[in-house]
C-alpha cells in the first residue's frame, strides 16, 4: 500500500512538472521575453537621459556613495561592486568596461566619469584591472543627477526589493544628443552621434520659443555632429536628412596637411582605432599597392595624435593622400540610426521630436521639484508662524510648558488653550532658549519674507507654463557657461568625391625598353643597361 502511494505520488510529480505544448509556442514566449528585456532594459538608451541602464545604475551608486567631482578618487572595484550588489546583477567586467568608455575622451563628447589610472587608448588597448583604477563622478555627470533628491524622477524597488533606483535620471542637459550612443539588441540596433552641447542647448531653447520650428531653421543652430575626435564631416543635405528621419549616412575625413615630402594627420574619424589605421598604411607600403610611400611613423604623444607618412621622392604627396583616402579609414562613412526608449518602446526619432520628448521631461522635472519646494517652504512658513506668535504670549506658554508633565503633555494644551497645530507645537517644544532673543524675532521675520516670496514664485512656476518654460530655458544657458563648448569637427556642405588618377602613382624615370627576335620585352634602367655587354 506504502508502495502504490509513493509510486503515485512520483506520478503526480511527473505530471506536474512536465509541460506538453508546442515548442514554436515555447521558444517564440521565451525568446519574446529575452528580447523585451535587452531592448528595454540593457542595450538602447532612453530618450530623456541617454543611458543605457548600466549607465544609470553606475552614476547613480556614484551619487549615491558621494563621489562628487570635488571629491577624492575612489577604487573603480569598489564601485563596480555597489553597482553589481544592488542594482545591476550581471558580470564584473560588462560594468567596468562601461564605466571605463564613459571616461575616455575618444569616445564620449562630454565625459561622465572622470577617472585616475590607464583607462585604455585610441589604439584599442584595453584599461587597467578596476583594482588599480580610481573614478569619480565629473561636472557634467553632475548635471544629469542634479536635483534627483526632491522627488524629481520615478524610483522602483531593484531585483531583490532591497534599494530604490530610479527609472530616469533628472538629466539637466540633453546628454543622448550631446553624448550620443551606440547599441545592438534583439531586432534593433542604435547609432545616435555627438553634437556640440552649446548648439544642443541652443536648439533646445530655439524650439521651447518656437513650436513651429522645422528642420531648417534647426541646422542653423544645430550645425551637424561635433566628434570628440575631431575631423571633417561632410555632407550637409545628408545632416538635414538625418535630423528629419533618424536616418542618414555621412561621411568623415581626417584632418591632414602635406608638410615638404610628408603627409602629416592629426585628427581621424570616430571610432576608428589609431594602431589598426597605421598598419593598414605600413601594409600598403610592404605589398606596395602603391608607390612613393617611404615610411608610416605614429609619432603621438601626450599634446595630441600626430601621423608622418614620409613620401618618396617623385612622387605627388596629395595623390598618395587621395588614395589612402579611397583605400583606409582615412575616410570612413558614418550610419545615423536614431533608435532610443520613448514611452518604454524602442522608437527612430528625428532630431525635433527627440528635442521634444526631452522638454516634456524637463517640464515634468521642474514640476515635480517645484511641487517638493512649496511643500517645504509651506511646512516651514506654518512653523515661522507659530514661532512668531508665539513671541506675543511667551511668558503664558513658558509657565504653560512649566506646569506640564511632559513632552506630549505641553504639546496638547498648547494646541488646546492657544490653538496652536501640532507641527507648531512640536516645533514650540524643542526650541532652545537662545532662539527667543530680539536678534532670533528679527531673523524669523526676515525668513517669513523670504518664505512668503519663494511660495509666491513657486505657485507662478506650477500655474504658468510660460514661466515654467522660462525657468528650464535659464538653467539651461547656465549649464552652458559651466559644460566645455567648443566646436571640434569642421562641417562642410558636399561630399568631396575621392579621385585617383593611377598614373599620378607612377614615378618619373627614365627607362630602356628591348625587344627580342622572339617578342620578349624587358624594361630596365639606363644604368641596368650600361652594366650589361
Amino acid at each position: 500500500m506504502a508502495k502504490k502511494k509513493i509510486v503515485d505520488q512520483i506520478e503526480e510529480f511527473v505530471e506536474g512538472k512536465i509541460l506538453i505544448e508546442n515548442l514554436e509556442d515555447i521558444v517564440g514566449e521565451r525568446f519574446g521575453r529575452y528580447s523585451k528585456y535587452i531592448i528595454q532594459d540593457r542595450a538602447l538608451p532612453d530618450v530623456r537621459d541617454g543611458l543605457k541602464p548600466v549607465q544609470r545604475r553606475i552614476l547613480y551608486s556614484m551619487y549615491k556613495q558621494g563621489m562628487f567631482s570635488d571629491k577624492p578618487y575612489k577604487k573603480c572595484a569598489r564601485i563596480v561592486g555597489d553597482v553589481i550588489g544592488k542594482y545591476h546583477p550581471h558580470g564584473d567586467t560588462s560594468v567596468y568596461d562601461a564605466m571605463v568608455r564613459l571616461s575616455q575622451p575618444w569616445k564620449i563628447r562630454n565625459l561622465l566619469v572622470d577617472m585616475h589610472g590607464n583607462n585604455g587608448s585610441i589604439d584599442g588597448d584595453s584599461a587597467a584591472a578596476m583594482r588599480y583604477t580610481e573614478a569619480r563622478m565629473s561636472k557634467a555627470a553632475e548635471f544629469l543627477l542634479s536635483d534627483i533628491d526632491k522627488r524629481t524622477v520615478m524610483y522602483i524597488p531593484n531585483f531583490d526589493d532591497e534599494e530604490y533606483e530610479p527609472t530616469v535620471l533628472p538629466s539637466r542637459y540633453p546628454n543622448l544628443l550631446v553624448n550620443g550612443a551606440t547599441g545592438i539588441s534583439a531586432g534593433y540596433a542604435t547609432e545616435i552621434p555627438p553634437h556640440n552641447p552649446r548648439e544642443v542647448i541652443n536648439a533646445v531653447v530655439k524650439r521651447i520659443d518656437d513650436p513651429e520650428m522645422t528642420v531648417e531653421d534647426l541646422i542653423k543652430v544645430m550645425r551637424g555632429p561635433d566628434f570628440p575626435t575631431g575631423g571633417i564631416v561632410q555632407g550637409r543635405e545628408q545632416i538635414i536628412n538625418a535630423y528629419r528621419t533618424g536616418r542618414g549616412r555621412i561621411v568623415i575625413k581626417s584632418v591632414t596637411e602635406i608638410e615638404g615630402a610628408s603627409i602629416i594627420v592629426t585628427e581621424i574619424p570616430y571610432e576608428v582605432n589609431k594602431a589598426v589605421l597605421v598598419r593598414k598604411i605600413d601594409d600598403i607600403r610592404i605589398k606596395k599597392q602603391i608607390d612613393g610611400i617611404k615610411e608610416v611613423r605614429d609619432e603621438s604623444d601626450r599634446d595630441g595624435l600626430r601621423i608622418v607618412i614620409d613620401v618618396k621622392k617623385g612622387f605627388d604627396p596629395q595623390s598618395i593622400l587621395n588614395f589612402l583616402h579611397k583605400k583606409t579609414n582615412l575616410t570612413k562613412s558614418y550610419n545615423y540610426n536614431m533608435v532610443s526608449i520613448n514611452n518604454k518602446r524602442p522608437m527612430l526619432l528625428g532630431v525635433i521630436k527627440m528635442i521634444d520628448a526631452y522638454i516634456l521631461h524637463q517640464k515634468e522635472v521642474v514640476t515635480n521639484r517645484s511641487n517638493y519646494e512649496l511643500r517645504k517652504a509651506s511646512k516651514r512658513l506654518h512653523i515661522v508662524e507659530g514661532i512668531m506668535r508665539l513671541m506675543d504670549i511667551l511668558d503664558e506658554v513658558v509657565a504653560l510648558i512649566r506646569a506640564s508633565k511632559g513632552k506630549s503633555d505641553a504639546k496638547s494644551k498648547l494646541i488646546k488653550k492657544y490653538k496652536f497645530t501640532e507641527e507648531q507645537s512640536e516645533a514650540i517644544v524643542t526650541l532652545q532658549l537662545y532662539r527667543l532673543s530680539n536678534t532670533d524675532i528679527t531673523e524669523l521675520k526676515n525668513e517669513s519674507d523670504a518664505l512668503n516670496s519663494k511660495i509666491d514664485y513657486l505657485k507662478g512656476i506650477l500655474s504658468n507654463e510660460v514661466e515654467l518654460e522660462k525657468v528650464i530655458k535659464d538653467e539651461l544657458k547656465e549649464i552652458i557657461k559651466k559644460l566645455p563648448t567648443k566646436r571640434l569637427t569642421v562641417i562642410e556642405e558636399e561630399i568631396e568625391k575621392i579621385v585617383v588618377a593611377e598614373e599620378e602613382l607612377i614615378a618619373e624615370e627614365q627607362l630602356v625598353v628591348g625587344i627580342t627576335c622572339a617578342g620578349y620585352v624587358k624594361a630596365s634602367s639606363p644604368r641596368s643597361y650600361k652594366s650589361t655587354k
